[in-house]
């Protein structure tokens, strides 16, 4: 059975979807990519709870912590590309290619187009913080989410208001 609730952020509504032990997708309202929940039912679940006060922490500016349990579904790549993201400390941001040379020991090859294809199919936005990924040289580059999202959220874990 498949799940679904969702949550209020100062950045607009959240879809939360889970397997009912685990999330499975968080996107924001009208995000690119954003999962099919149709057939999925309203639930109320440890994991629905537990990630909306992973979410509250978070959105008051500070670092939450472990996340909930996550089950993202993907190819093998993917999941690789999101282990990185995962790994990424809060605050702090990553390129596309160091994601990809991090692969690239990890697996033997990676390109960083392919690493932007994955990132930008993050199924778990936040969580899996693929808002910490920036261009070469920082600079800001999409987001599933939105730009706006993203300076917001790199905001808000660098202090800012």
């Amino acid at each position: 059975m498949r799940y679904v609730d969702r949550y209020s952020s100062p950045l607009g509504w959240i879809t939360l979807a889970a397997d009912g032990a685990a999330l499975t997708g968080l996107w924001f309202e009208g995000q690119k990519y954003a999962g099919d929940v149709s057939g999925y039912r309203q639930a109320a679940l440890p994991v629905f709870d537990e990630t909306k006060r992973w979410l509250d922490v978070y959105f008051r500016g500070a670092d939450p912590g472990p996340v909930p349990p996550l089950a993202p579904a993907g190819t093998a790549f993917r999941q690789a590309v999101w282990g990185v993201l995962a790994a990424i400390p809060y605050g702090q941001t990553m390129t596309y290619g160091q994601i990809s040379r991090i692969l690239a020991q990890q697996r033997g090859s990676s390109s960083p187009r392919a690493v932007g294809s994955a990132v930008g199919h993050n199924p778990i936005s936040i969580l899996i913080p693929c808002h910490r990924v920036v261009g070469a040289g920082g600079t800001l580059t999409g987001y599933a989410g939105g730009l706006e999202r993203k300076r917001k959220l790199l905001a808000l874990e660098r202090g800012e208001r």
